[in-house]
């Protein structure tokens, strides 16, 4: 594991760190945009011609859609203990969400015969883009889209060389709501859902996690559907103190690391004694992973991970909020002490008892996460990603119009808009 000392580096250094993997998704625009642009104007045709290149899967267009005698085989395929995970992660999902919803319409009295507020209406149709083999992730996004009360909800997966989804895709989907399923995944997909085929229809919203490829196509779509956050490589951060168990530390920072050689997983802490006991401690859990995976966390223990050695306590602090980590866990004495001083991060875990683990798949809040230091803006997906705000206002004949004409009048003069004034003051 690579140690880094935060007093030793300068200030290119702790940038570059900072900046872990961020790939540039401009590089592969051109590559990406002949797809997009195919899809857009052949339709079924291209996407079929670039899910056989890039899935190996020789498809009609009959069979993109997602049969129901596929759903059956599914609920046939995926064990019970399995389905049973499934059941408590929905229920979970559901729960958080259901308690995030806010209310229809709120109005409020801003003056006397003056109220104004909003509507909330659920979008008509949106499209979630889920990586092959991640059911985690359409239980997330279905289940929020669905308690949001979006009239349409299609996924696009990418299929097997064989022309089949996971089976725990499937089961989560039917979990989660999802109307229709469909094969097809990468940059095509993208296209298809933003401007539809003769198979796959078009949505108003686009959203999910992808690779690079992915991204860049939401970003050519983006004048055409909105694409709402995009999630990149995975990244945690474990914020300890002297305390914390070591052992615990170790297991969570493979967590992360195991999703991939661009991921980021940092023990960050003022405790040297606490680094030298993780140290220690990897070399036998990293032993105890299939060798693909043991390979992937090593990688990234060495390259976008390992520890980030402060002087104290609030330059640690001080360290994760200007990361902005998508995943954040304080392994310290007092976690709610800590908390009010976090200021950036997409999911913030309290103790060691909640690992990176249970947020990923069962604790109720979206997996779909800002990444890349973007925690600084953006939110975890939440039921407002399914829904838009319309302001609502009622100005009364008497009280309220009297109350706001003679001023209006005068901005309306003062911006040179005499149409606006006049309105008013004929009335």
């Amino acid at each position: 594991m690579r140690v880094y000392r935060l007093a030793e580096m300068g200030m290119e250094e702790v940038e570059l760190l900072k900046r872990r993997s961020r790939l540039d998704i401009e590089a592969l625009l051109p590559a990406v945009e002949p797809i997009v642009e195919d899809v857009r104007t052949e339709g079924d045709e291209a996407l079929l011609r670039y899910t056989a290149r890039f899935d190996g899967a020789h498809l009609s267009a009959a069979d993109l859609e997602v049969s129901e005698q596929e759903f059956e085989r599914a609920r046939r395929l995926v064990s019970s203990e399995v389905l049973g995970a499934f059941r408590q992660a929905a229920r979970n999902i559901r729960i958080f969400h259901e308690r995030e919803k806010p209310p229809g319409i709120w109005l409020t009295e801003i003056g006397p015969g003056i109220v104004a507020g909003q509507k909330l209406t659920p979008l008509e149709s949106v499209g979630i883009y889920v990586p092959k083999g991640f059911p985690s992730v359409m239980l997330m996004l279905g289940t929020c889209a669905s308690v949001a009360g979006v009239g349409k909800v299609i996924a696009c997966t990418p299929p097997t060389p064989e022309g089949d989804v996971s089976g725990g895709v499937l089961a989560a989907a039917e979990l989660a709501g999802v109307d229709e399923v469909y094969k097809a995944g990468g940059a095509q997909a993208i296209a298809a859902m933003a401007f539809g085929t003769e198979t796959i229809p078009k949505v108003d919203k686009i959203i999910g996690p992808g690779s690079p490829y992915v991204a860049a196509a939401m970003r050519l779509v983006a004048r055409e559907v909105d694409v709402g956050p995009m999630a990149g490589p995975s990244e945690a951060i474990i914020l300890a103190d002297e305390e914390a168990d070591p052992r615990l530390a170790a297991l969570d920072l493979l967590v992360q690391a195991e999703h991939s050689t661009d991921a980021a997983s940092l023990l960050v802490t003022h405790s040297e004694e606490l680094v030298e006991r993780v140290q220690a401690i990897l070399p036998d859990l990293l032993a105890k992973l299939p060798q693909e995976r043991r390979e992937v966390c090593a990688h990234v223990l060495k390259r976008y991970g390992g520890a980030v050695l402060t002087e104290s306590l609030s330059q640690s602090i001080e360290f994760v909020n200007d990361y902005a980590p998508e995943h954040l866990q304080l392994a310290v004495r007092e976690p709610l002490s800590v908390l009010p001083r976090i200021r950036h991060a997409g999911v913030i875990l309290l103790g060691q008892a909640t690992p990176f683990t249970f947020a990923d798949f069962s604790l109720g809040p979206c997996n779909v996460i800002p990444t890349g230091g973007f925690a600084r803006a953006q939110s975890p997906v939440s039921v407002l990603d399914f829904m838009k705000r319309s302001s609502v206002c009622l100005v009364s004949e008497e009280a309220g119009f009297e109350a706001l004409a003679p001023k209006v009048v005068d901005f309306a003069e003062y911006e040179g808009f005499p149409a606006h004034a006049m309105a008013v003051r004929e009335r």
